[in-house]
């Protein structure tokens, strides 16, 4: 891996592709464990989470239900710190084992507010997967109940995350360079 440039900034290599699929499954095991005998419905938060909620779902041995929504914060590189609801749930969570999977969770302004609306529909259960988190920002009293890995608060690109909508598509994980 070798750094990169995305707009007007340069990246260096963070998370490499075979280290971010050994993540996964780690996490994959372990909700494989927790749900046996239960049928989860995994909500994937658009647009970050794309990449790995695929990835998760193809380690994912427990019969599930999957659902996206999307919720944005960010412009650029920066949380605005409120969140818009762009596009929301179909489906009925009365009764159900919600698992949210995020891309990466720091402040967790839009984590918690989807998970406001979600405790609103009387799920039996939600728990919380991310790929990311970054402990320093979180100031949240719920708790992350799957994460691949923690890093430190420092802006990140590649594998779903993005910077001004570029670098998504990229299989490996890049730090800002300063």
């Amino acid at each position: 891996m070798q750094t990169i440039k995305i707009k007007d900034l340069s990246f260096k290599p963070f998370i490499a592709e075979n280290e971010l699929q050994g993540l996964i499954k780690n996490v994959a095991q372990k909700i494989n464990n927790d749900y046996n005998g239960k049928t989860p419905l995994f909500i994937g938060v658009l647009n970050g989470s794309f990449m790995f909620m695929g990835d998760l779902m193809k380690s994912i041995d427990v019969e599930c239900l999957v659902s996206f929504v999307k919720l944005a914060s960010y412009e650029g590189t920066e949380t605005t710190g409120k969140v818009n609801q762009l596009i929301g749930l179909n489906e009925s969570l009365e009764g159900q084992d919600v698992i949210i999977v995020e891309d990466i969770v720091d402040t967790g302004n839009t984590l918690e507010k989807l998970y406001q609306i979600i405790q609103e529909k009387k799920p039996n259960s939600v728990k919380i997967a991310t790929l990311l988190f970054k402990p320093d920002p979180y100031k949240k009293n719920f708790k992350i109940d799957y994460i691949a890995k923690e890093i430190p608060n420092a802006f990140v690109v590649g594998y779903g995350l993005d910077y001004d909508g570029f670098g998504r598509n990229l299989p490996s994980i890049y730090v800002l360079n300063q």
